[in-house]
């Protein structure tokens, strides 16, 4: 008997081609499931980690789509419903962030912002959730940040949509239980190209305020997301992890 926990389940991770995304692959197909690769732009690394797990998933596909595009989003789910089958694990991981002064913030800018990272998750939940409610299974797992909930001056229009992507879900768990659970996890600052990019001293600081000392590995973050999609945490949702080295 497998002791893989996903053997059988589609499992599509939007922004899965770098980072926390492509980690959360990984973890999916090493637990069994057919994994969809959702990426925008970077075919090249939506491929990397196509090649990086299938050798262990059932079966892996790379799919483009803009998540804050209804048309772009109904040909993805369409593609992984004929490739894989209907989806039965959701993680709305694909986002934009920075950083910069209240100055600076255009209106275009954060409705840019908004249209990624909250449309995004809501145009992707949308297009599944009545599918796995007839068919009385499903699991969501949301991305946040921990920007939703300690205060960044530098950050307010990525803030501002990461805590709505905590408000949505915990209004879509009590609308969609009880057969499709959702849950969310706020990462702290986490080793991906992102945080390689930002600046050394801003970074450092960060570090240092972080009792654990040190930033998180794009696979602990998995393992929290493993946790809120797999049976042990079948009387969870609604809740939102914070993985932040207890920087919170």
């Amino acid at each position: 008997m497998s002791d893989q926990i996903f053997v059988g389940k589609t499992a599509l991770v939007t922004g899965g081609a770098r980072g926390i995304g492509r980690a959360v692959c990984r973890m999916l197909a090493a637990q069994g499931a057919r994994v969809a690769v959702n990426y925008q732009r970077n075919t090249a690394a939506a491929e990397e980690t196509v090649r990086m797990i299938e050798a262990d998933a059932e079966r892996v596909i790379a799919v483009q789509a803009d998540v804050s595009n209804e048309t772009d989003v109904r040909r993805m789910i369409d593609t992984v419903r004929r490739e894989l089958g209907p989806v039965d694990l959701l993680v709305n991981n694909a986002g934009i962030a920075e950083s910069k002064p209240h100055s600076a913030v255009s209106y275009a800018r954060w409705r840019e912002m908004f249209a990624v990272n909250v449309d995004g998750p809501f145009l992707v939940t949308w297009a599944v959730k009545d599918e796995m409610i007839s068919r009385g299974f499903g699991r969501i797992v949301n991305v946040s940040s921990l920007a939703a909930k300690v205060l960044k001056p530098d950050m307010i229009d990525y803030a501002t949509t990461k805590a709505a992507v905590i408000a949505f879900t915990r209004h879509c768990a009590a609308a969609l239980a009880p057969h499709v659970r959702v849950n969310c996890v706020a990462p702290g600052l986490t080793n991906t190209d992102l945080a390689q990019s930002a600046n050394p001293d801003a970074v450092a600081r960060l570090i240092a305020a972080t009792p654990l000392g040190r930033m998180a590995e794009p696979d602990e973050i998995a393992n929290v997301v493993r946790f809120l999609l797999s049976e042990d945490s079948s009387f969870v949702t609604g809740q939102t992890i914070v993985a932040c080295g207890g920087r919170s």
